[in-house]
């Protein structure tokens, strides 16, 4: 059977106007410069009761950030068979990134037409917040609230591209409406390209077996120093956490207020091909570098690769189960950076926007070519 990834709605509940009410578990599938960032001098939790250096590191952490970490309900109001009109309500999490009150979360926390927003700081205080800025093809928006006074705790924002397998990672958030959990993994891997149960692909996303659960959606994914590293997106399954769940990478969110800050219009750069990261003794066998590299598995028609003339495999082989395209490009370097890892296309694209050029280190034919290729502009279901 086929798994599935499901975005970490949350908890949705709908009254309807007679009076009865139904819940339902909804399907889960720099703004700051530096002399703005809070400061993070080190753990001010003493070694008591035996406490190791890594739970005074994590105690540390969870003291900070859950502060400035919020709950989101998004209400939109709907018809039911009778054309009564009802309210349903959308729960995830977010988090302060200044002191003047706007938060990142997940677009899908906060989509729907027209919805009412409501935060709830972790002192309980409510406001209403408006969305300021969407970037729907990484499921990502930037709501902004009206803070009675300049908030003291917000979260700084790392750097998703230092990112390595193994590190530790804490989530934050309201899992089926408990607020402030921390759960704690690692990385489980990198640029991991998954599709939502819309039919939308998001690229390059961090994996990690930390618990994420319905309600984490929005929520920060942060580094052992207290960073954010990244946006608690999805899982895979349907039934709750099974230690894979999804997160999107910091940079992408630092690139989408870059754009609010600057009044851009949010677009996201598509190259157009798919790729499988090869190296070591199978490239060796494949005729190809044993440094490894991308091998392009397939150029989508009409896209800014097949206009730049990159080529597609020109045969299959079969390997047990798996099936790989062989006599195609290989991409070697991206703008002169050496592809190490699978998300090493994804990762340089984030940087990029529709109509910017791209140099691509090709081995093709036995030898290596350079290929600069103008970007075309993704669709929103891409």
């Amino acid at each position: 059977m086929k798994s599935r990834i499901f975005i970490i709605a949350g908890l949705m509940v709908a009254a309807f106007a007679v009076g009865t009410s139904w819940k339902k578990w909804g399907a889960l599938t720099n703004l700051i410069s530096n002399r703005d960032l809070p400061s993070w001098s080190g753990p001010d939790v003493t070694h008591g009761a035996g406490l190791s250096s890594d739970e005074v590191n994590n105690i540390d952490i969870y003291k900070r950030a859950h502060e400035a970490t919020v709950n989101i309900t998004s209400t939109v109001y709907q018809r039911d068979w009778f054309l009564r009109i009802y309210p349903a309500a959308e729960s995830g999490s977010g988090f302060l990134i200044d002191r003047k009150g706007r938060i990142l979360t997940n677009n899908h926390v906060v989509s729907g037409r027209a919805p009412e927003v409501q935060v709830t700081l972790t002192g309980g205080q409510k406001y209403k917040a408006r969305v300021i800025y969407r970037d729907q093809a990484n499921d990502l928006a930037l709501i902004e609230i009206a803070p009675r006074n300049d908030l003291s705790t917000y979260l700084p924002l790392g750097d998703s591209e230092k990112l390595q397998v193994g590190q530790k990672v804490l989530a934050i958030g309201n899992p089926f409406g408990l607020e402030g959990t921390l759960t704690t993994g690692i990385v489980s891997s990198l640029g991991r390209d998954i599709g939502d149960e819309n039919g939308r692909k998001l690229e390059g996303m961090i994996q990690t077996d930390a618990a994420i659960n319905p309600g984490n959606s929005g929520g920060p994914l942060l580094d052992s120093n207290g960073n954010v590293i990244g946006i608690n997106t999805a899982i895979l399954g349907q039934n709750g956490n099974i230690g894979i769940g999804f997160a999107m990478p910091i940079n992408r969110a630092k690139l989408m207020i870059e754009d609010f800050q600057n009044n851009k219009s949010m677009a996201r750069p598509r190259l157009g091909v798919d790729v499988m990261f090869v190296y070591g003794d199978l490239a060796v066998e494949l005729g190809l570098p044993e440094a490894g590299g991308l091998l392009v598995q397939g150029v989508a028609e009409g896209s800014a690769a097949e206009q730049a003339g990159i080529r597609g495999p020109r045969r299959v082989l079969v390997a047990g189960n798996a099936e790989i395209g062989i006599g195609g490009d290989f991409i070697m370097a991206i703008d002169g950076v050496k592809v190490d890892r699978l998300d090493a296309l994804s990762r340089s694209l984030s940087r990029k926007r529709p109509g910017d050029k791209v140099e691509l280190t090709l081995f093709r034919n036995g030898k290596k070519t350079l290929l600069n290729v103008t970007l075309g502009q993704a669709s929103e279901n891409l």
